[in-house]
């Protein structure tokens, strides 16, 4: 067991959660779609400025539970959830809730690339237009701050006004994290980021996951559970919709405490 994750951790310590306080308190939430429950009384927290990755198998309700933590299932019709989920201590699913507010504070990166037809400029910028900023200078410094952030200022800074559809597929899922970041936000989903990338577009995705973790708390669903052990600091394992073992990302891949985490690990299963 140890062998098989233990390079990846020999020059990264344990996480501490100390200092770490939490971004959200997800307690006892089931979910079901229309005719099926997805998820079965979840309980865990995530820790601010830090990552928590979601592995488990196709169809065990990684993303459904990231979809929580912003509100997208709410665009599914039938849904229906109990428990709570907390950011900061207040209920996300409370009646006085701003949705687009959450959203501000939550963005989300999804699996496919989703640039507008627009240009760079335009879709870094798509977000704080429509939160009423037409200030040009400020504009212009959200769009070099976010790519800077995004890593990818240098490559695109000659050409802000041509179309995002040029761009290569690694750079496209790039500035889509630029696009979330330009909201300003505290926490970034990311649903199977890199999934559709080649490895050298998923190694920069991965630095930048690293990097953006000092001032945002991040949450990544990944079926690449290298990947996982790479980039994050806490891992939840899911099957069939519930939370097997959460547990801080070198525990869990080198000493896990239950069989079934360790049988899905190391290739039994999934």
């Amino acid at each position: 067991m140890s062998r098989i994750y233990s390079d990846i951790f020999t020059s990264r310590p344990p996480v501490d959660p100390a200092g770490h306080r939490p971004k959200f308190h997800i307690r006892n939430v089931n979910f079901w779609y229309p005719g099926k429950q997805a998820l079965f009384d979840i309980s865990l927290t995530v820790p601010e400025q830090s990552v928590v990755a979601f592995i488990g198998p196709s169809g065990c309700g990684k993303s459904t539970l990231l979809r929580l933590l912003n509100r997208m299932n709410d665009l599914i019709d039938g849904c229906k959830r109990t428990g709570e989920v907390a950011l900061d201590g207040k209920d996300i699913y409370g009646p006085e809730v701003n949705l687009v507010d959450l959203r501000r504070r939550v963005g989300m990166v999804f699996q496919k690339s989703n640039p507008f037809p627009k240009s760079i400029y335009e879709n870094v910028v798509f977000g704080p237009r429509v939160a009423g900023v037409r200030d040009k200078t400020r504009l212009d410094y959200l769009v070099e701050r976010c790519l800077k952030q995004a890593a990818l200022w240098n490559e695109v800074k000659d050409r802000l006004n041509s179309s995002a559809l040029a761009l290569s597929g690694g750079q496209q899922q790039r500035l889509c994290i630029a696009r979330a970041l330009a909201t300003d936000p505290e926490v970034l989903l990311m649903d199977e980021p890199a999934s559709a990338l080649d490895p050298k577009s998923t190694n920069a995705i991965e630095d930048l996951i690293d990097d953006l973790k000092k001032q945002y708390t991040i949450v990544i669903v990944t079926h690449n559970m290298q990947q996982a052990a790479r980039v994050s600091d806490w891992t939840a394992f899911f099957y069939e919709g519930q939370v097997v073992e959460f547990n801080n990302t070198q525990q869990l891949f080198t000493k896990p405490d239950k069989k079934q985490t360790e049988d899905y690990i190391t290739g039994r299963f999934g």
